[in-house]
Formats: structure tokens, C-alpha cells, sequence
């Protein structure tokens, strides 16, 4: 057989099922190669129009935005103007004790603090003990006066009257004594303060009663000499023989007037014929003794009416307000008086707050004001009840303290306006009293220094614009996006929204569109 007839035979011969086998999965694998290879095309090509653009895409997608319009809407309310700020609750009255020149009797050495019986937070009632110096105690009485001078017997002026009045509602009323006049009565009753309180007054006279004891042996002596000298010693007469009819004939001469001086009383003897006056020596003499009398009995109703207890002003103080409370305590028993000793709170709460002149301009007495505690997270409406015409240089620690000899203003300051300027100062009395935790708390102040009368147009500020021809004016837009300018008078502002008052009557309504501001869109080769 020939090749070539080998050859034809092979290839007509049937193949075996090993050979079927090896050909199907030949044909899947080119199958499978050419999706595979479709697919990574595809992904290739789906980045690469991702990943190339056109310089004229590039250019659609880095322009400047094409702008909108920003809108809001027309409201109808009260628009108020407010100013916001931050206070200090503090109270009405503060007064800072510093018992300076306090006297404790001879010998006594520099002023010590020997009892504080009170700490911080503690009431304070009229006519308690708030502290002990040197042995001497220091009280309060209701009074609005701060003491300025001791008050001693024959005092008299507004502080006595208060000093009484203060006394009085202590149970020890002044007896007879006149308003305001220091007297016999005012004295029983200081004298019986102090010793309810387990002290002695001092005395007004600090002699040991030297002066009363010396006036009333004066005037025990003037009384002697006034007895002395209406006496009729001497006075029985001329001389026996010496008188008419006597011996010598002898006649009184021109001098020895019969009848006696004018008030020296009568000195004559009527019995045993004795029938003679005083001489004239003797009148003049019994004259002056009851002219000495009389200086000593007036020298001693006045030693008497300046003698007694006195007020001294280091041991008093007034509040106006009571029952107060211990603000702080700045000493200890032992401890020499070089300040406060304590500081006493009175009255109710009030917010003070310092401004600076652009808000003092802005703000007035009788506004509104809403008081806002972040600790208590509650608020409580108030009235500006006064603004400062001057900046204030003392310190912020509440109403100034009352200033007087023996209390002195917080940090033991007499005066002086060393400092800082702090600003305008400020008080805010709330409606209701403000609760007790309030006490020394940073609290926001919102004061309303403007307001709508009732419901009006508001828009923001920044839809108000003017133009060229010197009309107010806003840019309304409707539901298709036309616009239209509407003339408009402009009001209260407050809070980025202002007052608006359309010329023509309805061209404007609550719920409007204005145009407040421009705002992009999207991009012109971007699709949405």
C-alpha cells in the first residue's frame, strides 16, 4: 500500500472517544479566552472614556458656575432690637464691716478680732452680734443711713432719728425724747440694747465721772455761799447809844441804806428791836452767790445731759434691707482688723452688668430685659432700672458697699478711683424676686432696646437694598421664577431682620419669596 493510500485510511478512520475528549475542552478553552478577552476590552474602554476628556469637556467642567438667586420668605411678627450681654446676680446692698477704731478702753493695743460667731451663708436679724473686736461688739440695726459720726448724748439730726427708730423696733422705744434730739430716754434705751446683747455701753464721757462729780460739788458750794450770805450776822443793827436817842446822837450815813439790795432776799432781824437790814457789802455779796448758783446749776445740767452711753461708729451697722445674710468672712478670732472683717448682703437680687459706650448708647432705663441662668437652664424677665452716666473704676463685686468711718467698701478701700475702666454699670431688677440660687451667678442678659408695635413685614437685611434714585426696595420672585422690585420704608431692625412697609398697599404679603443672595448651581457640563 501506498503513502499515500496510508495517509487516506488514517484520516477516514473514526476517532477513538479519548481523542472526542481532548478536542471539546480544546474548544472551550479558545471559547473562554475570547470572552475573556471582550471583557477586558470592554472594561478598557469604559475607563478610558471615564479617564479622557476632550479639552473642550475639561474646560465646560473648570468655568465659573452659573449663579442662582437665594430666597426667604416674608414673615408677619414682632420684630425686636436686642442687646446681649453678661451680669452677676448680686444683692441690692452689700456693706463690707471693717470695725476700725474700735475702743476697748486704756491700754488697749492694736484692734484684734476676739469673736466672729457667724460664718458664710448665715441670716443676719436686726441687733444681732456679726462680730467682736477688742472685746467690744459690733451689731446691726434697720436703718437706710450709714453711720458717719458716734452718736453721744445731745446729738441730734436724721441719724438720732434713725438710731430711735431702729432702737424702737428692738423692743427699747426712747421714752419722752424729742425726734431726733439724743435725750434722757434715747439713753435708757441704747443702754438697754447693749446689755441685751451681754455688753456695757461705753460712756460718752471717757473721765470716770469726774466732770459730773466736779460740776455737782460746784453746785453745792454755790448753795453754801448763798446761805452764807443771807445769813443776819453782822446785820442786828448800829451800836448801842449809836442810833437815835443812843449815845452821840449818831445817824447811819448816807451809805447804810436801812433797806436791802435789790434780790438778795430779806436779811433783817424783826425780833429783840434789832430792826436792821443788811449792809450794803452784804447784798452785793449775797447777789453774786446766787449768781455762782445759778452758772453751777446750769454747768451741771449740762455735765448731766452729756453724760451716758454713746454709739461709737465702728460698733453699728445699718442695712436697709434685713434679714440679710453673710456674704464672706475675711477674718478669724485672733486676727488684727487690716480689712473686712466680714461682708453682709442685703435686699433682694439684682443683675449688674458693665457696658461699654456703644451698648450705654443703646440702652435706657424701663427696657425690657430677659435674664438667662445656663445653671439653672430657667429664664425670668426684668427691667433696666438705672444706666451710669459715668464709667465706674471699682471693682465688680456688686453695688458699691456703704463707705463710712468703720465700713469700708470690699478690698478695705476708704476711696480713690484706682483701677480699671470697667464700663457704664448697669443694674436689671427682676419682676419676681429672683430665687436665692441665683446669688453669684454669671447670667445672659437680653435687653430689647427696640421693638415693633405689634405684628409687622420682617424680612433679612440683606433683602433690602436701595437704588440709584434713593428708593428702598425688595425683590420679590414667584412660583415661575419672575422677579419684580417692590418700594418698600424700612422700620425696627433687630437680630439680622428689619421692618419693611410696602409704599402700595397688599405688593408685599407674608410668605413672599425676596431675594436675599446669589448661590451656584450646577455646573453647565454636568448633567443633573
Amino acid at each position: 500500500m501506498s503513502e499515500a493510500e496510508r495517509v487516506v485510511e488514517r484520516t477516514e478512520a473514526p476517532a477513538t472517544p479519548e481523542e472526542d475528549r481532548g478536542g471539546l475542552a480544546r474548544g472551550r478553552r479558545v471559547v473562554l479566552a475570547v470572552v475573556g478577552g471582550a471583557a477586558l476590552m470592554a472594561v478598557g474602554g469604559l475607563l478610558a472614556t471615564t479617564l479622557v476628556k476632550s479639552p473642550a469637556q475639561v474646560a465646560a467642567e473648570t468655568g465659573p458656575p452659573v449663579q442662582g438667586v437665594l430666597t426667604a420668605d416674608v414673615e408677619r411678627r414682632v420684630l425686636a432690637q436686642t442687646v446681649v450681654m453678661r451680669g452677676t446676680v448680686v444683692a441690692d446692698q452689700s456693706v463690707a464691716v471693717s470695725p476700725q477704731g474700735v475702743r476697748s478702753g486704756e491700754g488697749a493695743g492694736a484692734a484684734l478680732v476676739t469673736k466672729l460667731p457667724l460664718k458664710a451663708g448665715d441670716p443676719v436679724t436686726a441687733g444681732r452680734l456679726i462680730a467682736e473686736v477688742s472685746g467690744r461688739p459690733v451689731f446691726t440695726l434697720h436703718g437706710a443711713q450709714p453711720m458717719y459720726r458716734d452718736l453721744k448724748p445731745g446729738s441730734t439730726g436724721d441719724d438720732v432719728a434713725q438710731l430711735q427708730q431702729a432702737l424702737r423696733e428692738l423692743g427699747h422705744g426712747p421714752g419722752g425724747d424729742a425726734r431726733g434730739v439724743f435725750g434722757a430716754g434715747t439713753k435708757a434705751a441704747l443702754t438697754a440694747h447693749y446689755r441685751a446683747i451681754g455688753y456695757e455701753p461705753l460712756p460718752a464721757v471717757a473721765d470716770g465721772g469726774a466732770a459730773l462729780k466736779a460740776a455737782r460739788e460746784a453746785v453745792r458750794s454755790a448753795t453754801w455761799a448763798v446761805e452764807d450770805a443771807s445769813s443776819p450776822t453782822g446785820a442786828a443793827g448800829p451800836p448801842e447809844g449809836t442810833g437815835p436817842g443812843g449815845k452821840g446822837g449818831a445817824t447811819p450815813g448816807p451809805g447804810a441804806s436801812a433797806s436791802p439790795a435789790p434780790g438778795a432776799g430779806a436779811a433783817t432781824g424783826a425780833g429783840a428791836g434789832a430792826g436792821a437790814a443788811l449792809g450794803p457789802g452784804a447784798g452785793r455779796e449775797l447777789v453774786r452767790a446766787r449768781q455762782a448758783l445759778g452758772e453751777a446749776r446750769a454747768a451741771l445740767a449740762a455735765a448731766e445731759a452729756a453724760d451716758g452711753p454713746m454709739l461709737p461708729t465702728a460698733e453699728a451697722v445699718f442695712l436697709s434691707s434685713l434679714p440679710a445674710r453673710v456674704s464672706s468672712v475675711g477674718a478669724r478670732a485672733g486676727s488684727p482688723v487690716s480689712g473686712p472683717v466680714l461682708t453682709l448682703s442685703g435686699g433682694e437680687l439684682v443683675v449688674e452688668a458693665y457696658l461699654k459706650d456703644d451698648k450705654r448708647q443703646l440702652l435706657r432705663a424701663g427696657m425690657t430685659v430677659v435674664i438667662s441662668s445656663e445653671v439653672s437652664g430657667t429664664d425670668a424677665r426684668g427691667t433696666v432700672a438705672a444706666v451710669a452716666t459715668e464709667p465706674s473704676a471699682a471693682q465688680p463685686a456688686g453695688p458699691q458697699p456703704q463707705q463710712d468711718p468703720g465700713q469700708n467698701p470690699k478690698g478695705g478701700s476708704t476711696g480713690g478711683s484706682g483701677g480699671a475702666d470697667l464700663g457704664y454699670r448697669m443694674v436689671v431688677r427682676a419682676d419676681r424676686p429672683l430665687p436665692a440660687g441665683f446669688a453669684g451667678q454669671d447670667v445672659r442678659l437680653t435687653v430689647e432696646s427696640a421693638a415693633t408695635d405689634g405684628e409687622a413685614l420682617v424680612v433679612p437685611v440683606t433683602a433690602v437694598s436701595a437704588g440709584a434714585d434713593g428708593r428702598t426696595v425688595v425683590t420679590a420672585v414667584s412660583a415661575e421664577g419672575t422677579q419684580r422690585r417692590i418700594e418698600v420704608r424700612t422700620g425696627t431692625s433687630g437680630d439680622g431682620f428689619v421692618a419693611v412697609t410696602p409704599t402700595q398697599a397688599g405688593a408685599l404679603g407674608a410668605g413672599t419669596k425676596v431675594v436675599i443672595g446669589v448661590a451656584p448651581r450646577e455646573t453647565r457640563g454636568k448633567s443633573k
